[in-house]
């Protein structure tokens, strides 16, 4: 088990706890749009360390993008295995053919 395979079990343990112990559980209880929200907020912050080319700033909001992104997908029960398991079937598919077929 990796690194993001125990922050997607982490976060399906959150959910249900007391929203003002867990900020997983607070975004949980928010609902799917503003944790759909807030993975955006996040990734717009990892897109301006790139251009930036701020390597640290970007690796802290990178994580910080796969974290959201993992609760995001929570709020709406898609599990990480389900996201492992198309990128599976993506697999030695060149990128242009996949969305062609689309």
């Amino acid at each position: 088990m990796n690194a993001l395979d125990r922050l997607a079990e982490t976060i399906e343990k959150r959910r249900g706890v007391n929203p003002r112990d867990s900020w997983t559980a607070a975004l949980l209880s928010k609902g799917p749009e503003k944790c759909a929200e807030k993975f955006g907020e996040e990734a717009i912050e990892a897109i301006i360390e790139a251009v930036k080319g701020d390597r640290e700033k970007l690796t802290a909001e990178a994580a910080d993008v796969f974290y959201h992104m993992l609760v995001m997908l929570a709020a709406r029960e898609v599990s990480f295995a389900d996201v492992l398991a198309e990128l599976e079937r993506r697999e030695g598919t060149s990128g242009i053919a996949e969305k062609a077929s689309r």
